[in-house]
């Protein structure tokens, strides 16, 4: 049975295309994003390849009570509107709760639920009953056959227009390890699959206060999950990583992306040949 393409603004998800999903872990300032966001949309412009912005609005699962979170959901979902008018752009963001579904329906393109919540009922059937096109992250603690009662519960309230990110699993303590398996797996249920590079290097907890990663290692691992056949692919960027409110240690520094981006779409014509 064929997948039936998912649209997002004017990008298809699940064509001889990717989609890559790009931009900061979160909100530092409105100035911050703006500049991330046109910058991105000229070098995926320069290299013909599809774009989608994110950026958290509020990162509600730090390790610490005192790391810096983002904004209010109003605030942070309206920038990213904003962001998406002006540069004609899709824009996603995850949420955490019914309450900001609610709010984010009105501005988001693409409603991320967070990998920790996507087995969270509620949260669930409101963000597919939204309307919106909606992203789950696999959780760390799922195996990938074990989504299709995710997209049970998706479809149970008529939602169609979802896929699944993979983006590792547990793997003892403090890491993660990325199945390049899943991808198929997942796919052969029919579901659209994008590959979350830079999460998936995350080492959960693992400098004590903060998360800690591998980043050089995320280019790795975009590599094969693009040679795997996923539909799309994940990667948080920043200007100065070192210097970045959150995950810097594994997100892929902005300087870095071109050859990359242009790398991974040579791979897929090559898969798709």
């Amino acid at each position: 049975m064929s997948r039936k393409i998912v649209r997002i603004g004017p990008n298809i998800l699940g064509g001889k295309d990717l989609v890559f999903f790009l931009g900061p872990c979160v909100v530092e300032s409105a100035g911050f994003a703006r500049r991330m966001a046109r910058k991105l949309k000229v070098l995926c412009a320069d290299l013909g390849l599809q774009f989608v912005f994110k950026a958290s609005y509020d990162k509600a699962n730090r390790t610490s009570v005192s790391s810096f979170r983002g904004t209010s959901v109003r605030d942070g979902c309206q920038l990213l509107a904003e962001i998406g008018s002006d540069l004609g752009v899709p824009v996603t963001t995850d949420v955490h709760s019914p309450q900001d579904v609610e709010i984010a329906t009105e501005y988001i393109d693409v409603i991320q639920i967070p990998a920790f919540l996507c087995r969270q009922t509620d949260l669930i059937l409101a963000a597919g009953a939204s309307g919106r096109v909606i992203n789950v992250k696999k959780g760390q603690f799922l195996a990938p056959w074990d989504v299709k009662n995710i997209a049970a519960k998706l479809q149970s309230v008529a939602c169609r227009a979802f896929f699944f990110t993979e983006r590792g699993a547990t793997f003892g303590y403090n890491n993660l390890v990325a199945d390049m398996r899943s991808i198929y797996w997942m796919q052969q249920l029919n579901y659209h699959v994008v590959f979350d590079a830079t999460h998936s290097v995350q080492r959960p907890g693992g400098a004590g206060d903060r998360t800690g990663g591998d980043g050089e290692l995320a280019p790795v691992l975009a590599r094969a999950a693009v040679a795997a056949g996923c539909d799309g692919v994940f990667i948080e960027t920043h200007e100065n990583p070192a210097k970045a409110l959150s995950d810097g240690p594994n997100q892929i520094p902005l300087r870095s992306l071109p050859r990359l981006l242009d790398l991974l779409s040579r791979i897929r014509s090559e898969v798709f040949a």
